[in-house]
């Protein structure tokens, strides 16, 4: 994994060892193929970034997360890390630039140092705000918080981080390794070979913009090199291992408490990561592999679907400011930068995998927008998306789809109803906070 905050990028970066690396059985993930046609290459289009834009209330509603700087003096390197060190260096087919600070902690080390960095990594402001909308939204229970599910998951997985702002790298266990640390051990040391040689802090650039679907692509990449490496180094340098056991002597803890749909984000980066990588290697080798790293996808689509990388860009849409239309008192809750994965994760909530898959299957980023205004005891959060699929259907046609969040605004909703453009749904029917509309042309 990739740490955030102290760099917010080492706590990234490490939350995503975790249980793929934990639970890691040695062999390549093979790519499914997509099960739609590609889609026509398209230019990337600006986004608005006009006063009242959904881009404009983004960079407002934005807080950063603490990014550490300075470079860790590299310590002295025991000889089973730099074996594997050279293992890495062969699989992946470069050699490091410079000397790592490479250390073996416990799990309550681990959760220790995770703890310490979290309220740096995860401003409380923002995270605060982002619950409040998920929850009137329906993709978490009523008076969840995402920031502490996050910490749940993290310091029940996390077996190992890499911070590309110091050069850091940590991982549970000993220097005398099993299988499962020597894989722990591997996709970290894949990081920081990466890092060294396409520049990984370049991540730190999307998350202190809150370009969260740039960022999650980003991160599929990166990961999903850590992970087919890793497992390339088991496959092709077995050795002979100390037996297997838990990360640290301590068993990984179940994620029960943590909202399946927050689970499926943290986790997704592995998966759909390794798919991603083993599907360019596969065709291009490690060139195609550099290229993807050096030029990271820009969308979760690109990496859900590898044949879409990197011709298939994303076209700018928008939400209007509607607090005029919504009447006095309305102001802007959250922006969130969404696209295919978040949609799927969302729907899977509903509906199964496979049906989920095909209906978000196409959507590039789009902002969603959620508007608050106080209603005597209890507040009301109204929802806003726009955003244009663009997948290629039977007929070759695009289908565009946006909407204008409203709820109670009865004119404006008979307005949008008599143009046979609008239908509703529901929000998650124990949210506490409010009631929300989803609409969607």
């Amino acid at each position: 994994m990739i740490a955030r905050g102290r760099g917010w990028l080492a706590v990234r970066l490490a939350a995503a060892t975790l249980v793929a690396a934990a639970g890691c059985t040695p062999g390549p993930v093979v790519a499914t193929a997509s099960s739609l046609p590609p889609r026509p290459t398209a230019a990337a289009s600006a986004v608005p970034q006009g006063p009242g834009s959904a881009a404009a209330a983004m960079k407002a509603l934005c807080v950063a997360p603490t990014i550490s700087r300075g470079r860790m003096p590299p310590g002295a390197t025991p000889p089973e890390i730099a074996r594997v060190e050279h293992d890495v260096e062969r699989v992946r087919d470069l050699t490091y630039e410079r000397p790592l600070d490479v250390t073996a902690i416990t799990r309550s080390e681990m959760n220790r140092r995770l703890t310490g960095a979290f309220d740096a990594s995860y401003p409380r402001r923002l995270w605060d705000r982002r619950s409040r909308a998920w929850q009137a939204i329906g993709v978490i229970p009523g008076g969840s918080s995402i920031r502490d599910a996050i910490l749940r998951y993290q310091t029940g997985q996390v077996v190992g981080f890499y911070d590309p702002d110091t050069g850091e790298l940590v991982y549970v266990g000993t220097t005398h390794l099993d299988v499962v640390s020597e894989f722990i051990l591997a996709h970290e040391l894949t990081h920081a070979i990466d890092d060294q040689h396409f520049d990984l802090t370049r991540l730190d650039r999307l998350v202190t913009s809150c370009r969260d679907e740039n960022e999650e692509a980003a991160l599929g990449a990166v990961e999903g090199s850590a992970q087919y490496f890793a497992t390339q180094v088991l496959l092709r340098f077995p050795g002979v291992l100390a037996p297997s056991r838990p990360p640290g002597g301590q068993p990984v803890v179940p994620t029960v408490d943590v909202p399946p749909f927050i689970q499926e984000l943290e986790l997704w980066p592995y998966t759909a990561g390794q798919a991603f990588i083993t599907a360019l290697q596969a065709k291009g080798g490690i060139p195609a592999v550099n290229r993807a790293i050096r030029h990271l996808p820009v969308s979760t689509e690109q990496v859900i679907h590898p044949e879409r990388y990197p011709n298939d860009l994303p076209i700018a849409v928008d939400v209007p400011d509607l607090g005029s239309k919504l009447g006095s008192g309305w102001r802007d809750l959250d922006v969130e930068q969404i696209g295919e994965e978040w949609l799927k994760a969302m729907l899977a909530l509903r509906l199964d995998a496979n049906a989920a898959a095909r209906a978000a299957a196409g959507w590039g980023p789009l902002p969603g927008v959620v508007r608050r205004i106080p209603h005597r005891r209890r507040a009301e959060d109204r929802l806003g998306y726009a955003g244009r699929c663009d997948r290629v259907r039977r007929r070759g046609r695009r289908m565009d789809r946006e909407g204008t969040g409203r709820a109670g605004v009865r004119r404006v909703a008979r307005r949008e109803r008599s143009r046979g453009r609008v239908r509703r749904g529901r929000g998650h029917p124990d949210d506490a906070a409010g009631r929300a509309r989803l609409t969607t042309l």
